[in-house]
């Protein structure tokens, strides 16, 4: 075990660590609980830049990009239709205090977007595709 202080935020934490083999990691990994699967929604309606857009179902198609955690959308950097780069930032999700960019995974054309400014995201809600 090996004991170390870390500071957050200012504010300082003691913590400790123990070091495991890495059998010990994957047999720990294997016996994790899973989390359970969530129930698909029904599919949205096709949207265009300036409509409104419809709730995002839980899973996409190939380009679909989901929510790395759950938080609030502060800013849709991008319209259906747009072209974009891999890596550019397509929305901006707010979790934990933190501006997270949620990048597009490849260069291509918005296809389609499920969030507006100001909505709360779950973890794995698809947020938008892109083709």
């Amino acid at each position: 075990m090996s004991n170390y202080r870390i500071k957050l935020n200012g504010k300082a934490y003691e913590i400790e660590v123990e070091e495991i083999s890495e059998s010990e990691a994957k047999a720990s990994a294997a016996s994790a609980p899973k989390a359970p699967a969530a129930a698909p929604s029904a599919a949205p309606a096709a949207t265009s830049a300036g409509a409104p857009k419809a709730s995002a179902p839980v899973t996409g198609g190939a380009g679909s990009v989901n929510a790395p955690m759950p938080g609030t959308i502060l800013r849709v950097n991008k319209n259906v239709g747009d072209s974009v780069n891999a890596g550019e930032a397509v929305v901006v999700l707010e979790a934990m205090k933190m501006e997270n960019d949620i990048n597009s995974p490849k260069a291509g054309v918005v296809k389609a977007l499920f969030v507006n400014k100001g909505d709360t995201v779950a973890s794995g809600q698809v947020l938008f595709e892109v083709e």
